[in-house]
């Protein structure tokens, strides 16, 4: 079995297929390009995340010293939760003190439950819609370029049966050659296609996986954040 030269199907192809293998390219390289920053992103925010949960078990009770490390975890969706409801705390050090620190209590007002719940949500879909960014372009690549491909398969034949007309004669030698040449937009819309709808498919995948594992976090910690500040409140009354 022999291929043909793509040096030669490219040369003999017509205008209008050359654009179409074009714009098929674009969207190749647009997307093996969105595909491998996006790998990149995933690995930098599952490292950061690790760190982030071992630190949070690791450090309970003091908080000043837990905020500050946070920081440094820009990509983990749960240092963006902890961080993003802390500072909305109407005094965060006085919920987190632990009970042996706390000589002289002071009364604070308590943070509005629901309300600290829509800000962690908030973050939430704030981290899924970051994580989520160019995933669309995937999409759409995976949806039309077969298509744009296709367009460029019937046009082409549409070309070869022409030709064949001109010519008179409808031999395999006379139709193959033309068909052969139109088939390639075909694939080329295929091979664009695939790796775009596996590599959504499977971004989709960790970031699903992602926002359980941050929402079983926020979960455990506005539980911690409720218990504190009984914890206060009772010091407060004694």
């Amino acid at each position: 079995m022999s291929f043909a030269n793509p040096a030669e199907i490219f040369g003999s192809l017509g205008l209008l297929s050359i654009v179409i293998l074009m714009i098929l390219a674009f969207f190749s390289v647009v997307s093996w390009g969105i595909i491998v920053n996006k790998f990149r992103q995933f690995r930098q925010i599952n490292q950061e995340e690790a760190q982030f949960l071992q630190l949070y078990e690791k450090n309970p009770v003091d908080q000043l010293t837990l905020r500050n490390q946070a920081q440094a975890y820009t990509q983990s969706p749960s240092s963006a939760v902890y961080l993003g409801v802390t500072d909305r705390l109407p005094s965060s050090a006085d919920l987190f003190t632990s009970q042996q620190d706390l000589e002289t209590p002071i009364a604070s007002q308590p943070p509005n439950r629901q309300y600290v719940e829509k800000v962690a949500q908030y973050i939430i879909q704030n981290q899924i819609n970051h994580q989520e960014a160019y995933l669309p372009f995937l999409a759409t690549t995976g949806n039309l370029t077969p298509f744009i491909g296709l367009l460029g398969t019937v046009l082409g034949i549409i070309n070869a049966f022409g030709e064949i007309g001109e010519q008179g004669s409808a031999s395999i030698a006379a139709v193959a050659p033309g068909v052969s040449e139109a088939l390639v937009a075909t694939a080329a819309g295929l091979f664009a296609a695939i790796p775009a709808v596996m590599a959504y498919n499977f971004f989709l995948s960790r970031i699903r996986k992602m926002s359980f594992r941050v929402e079983a976090f926020t979960i455990e910690f506005l539980n911690t954040l409720e218990e504190s500040e009984k914890a206060l409140e009772v010091e407060v009354a004694r």
